[in-house]
Order: C-alpha cells, then structure tokens, then sequence
C-alpha cells in the first residue's frame, strides 16, 4: 500500500473533511480514500478528435442553412513552360 501526505491543506478545507468523515462515523483518512475512491472509479470519457468536439460542443445551438455560392470552371492557366 502506498502512503500519500498532502501538505498545504486549506484550514477551511481540512475541517470540512473532519466534519464530513464524523458524519460517516469514518476516521479522515477513511473518508479521503473514500472520496478519492469515488472520484477515481468514474469512468473516464473516451478520446474524441477535434471535429467532434466541436461538432458536440456546437450541436444543440442547430445548424446553419448557407446560400449556395456559384462558381467558374476551373480556368486552364499557362505558366509558359
């Protein structure tokens, strides 16, 4: 087993966790492992490429209807070789 110190620990912070670990009759270092044990066993979202991302991130505002733009042929161009 490993053996983890937090330093730095807000004072606020610290007696919150005192609070929430007598709530849970749990000593604090329960009550970490316990709330680190559930943070941790989330399942983590799989990777997504940037276009999806962004499609997911825009799709509920809807889409947009563009006006069809209308365009040349492509022209021949004679660079002189």
């Amino acid at each position: 087993m490993a053996v983890m110190i937090i330093r730095n620990l807000d004072d606020s912070l610290n007696l919150r966790l005192r609070l929430r670990a007598a709530q849970h009759e749990h000593s604090m270092e329960e009550e970490v492992r316990d709330i680190l044990c559930s943070a941790l066993s989330a399942e983590v979202p799989k990777e997504v490429d940037a276009g999806q991302a962004i499609h997911q991130r825009f799709a509920r505002l809807g889409g947009v209807d563009l006006p069809a733009v209308s365009r040349e042929a492509i022209r021949d161009v004679d660079f002189g070789v």
